[in-house]
């Protein structure tokens, strides 16, 4: 009669150790965030650097008034900050058939920022993007018109405007992503809010196109394709 209450008390205490030692080995291994946080901490801070050029710009330059060509320099820190250097060439040659205007401009921009990998796994070959840019042009544009009506006399005159000096500052707000194709080849793209800052049309108004921001106006939507070649 006195076996039972002796097994009974054995196999308690077996079952209490075996839960016990499951217990500390649980607290023992680490979770998958600690993991991840490890993982990310062992990433060198100099990843290399990627060199990239956009195909939207020429492909509006081909098919319309207006657009670009555009290169990008990235540099790679620790997989999760990404300095950026954006330099480009903005050309428009637009006729407008309703006010028989002519306007041609052409004209170099830069950006410069700084990229976030928003991902937590920064050892991911692919990257999702937020970041920032601060952009410049200096530019001058020639506006013709081949004949204006004068009103009162009934007279037609041309009008026109040479070499007007102008210069715009705008802030972009940038996200995107880039994945890994082949070896040191990536494709990317990005959705970009633009927003005017502080500009200078010359002396005869409004101008229609800037180079690296686009149309005229205080806000723009915009967006860029880039092959991406990562050293």
């Amino acid at each position: 009669m006195r076996k039972r209450p002796i097994c009974s008390s054995i196999s308690r205490i077996f079952i209490s150790s075996c839960l016990l030692l499951a217990g500390v080995a649980a607290l023992a291994q680490p979770s998958e965030t600690k993991i991840l946080e490890l993982e990310n901490k062992e990433v060198p801070f100099f990843n290399g650097i990627a060199v990239s050029a956009d195909l939207v710009g020429p492909v509006m330059l081909l098919v319309g008034d207006y657009g670009q060509y555009e290169a990008e320099l990235r540099v790679n820190l620790k997989n999760k900050y990404f300095p950026v250097v954006e330099l480009g060439y903005g050309k428009a040659d637009a006729d407008d058939a309703a006010t028989r205007l002519s306007y041609k401009t052409k004209a170099p921009y830069g950006r410069v920022g700084m990229d976030f990998n928003l991902l937590k796994n920064k050892r991911d070959v692919n990257r999702l993007y937020g970041g920032l840019r601060y952009a410049y042009t200096s530019y001058k544009f020639d506006l013709f018109c081949p004949g204006v009506t004068d009103p009162t006399w009934g007279e037609s005159a041309e009008f026109k405007a040479k070499d007007v000096a102008c210069n715009y500052h705008w802030l972009e707000v940038v996200f995107g992503v880039d994945a890994k194709l082949w070896g040191p080849i990536r494709l990317g793209w990005s959705a970009r809010y633009k927003r005017r800052l502080f500009h200078d049309d010359g002396n005869v108004g409004n101008t229609w196109y800037v180079p690296g921001y686009g149309k005229q106006g205080n806000a723009r939507l915009g967006g860029s394709f880039h092959v991406i070649f990562e050293l």
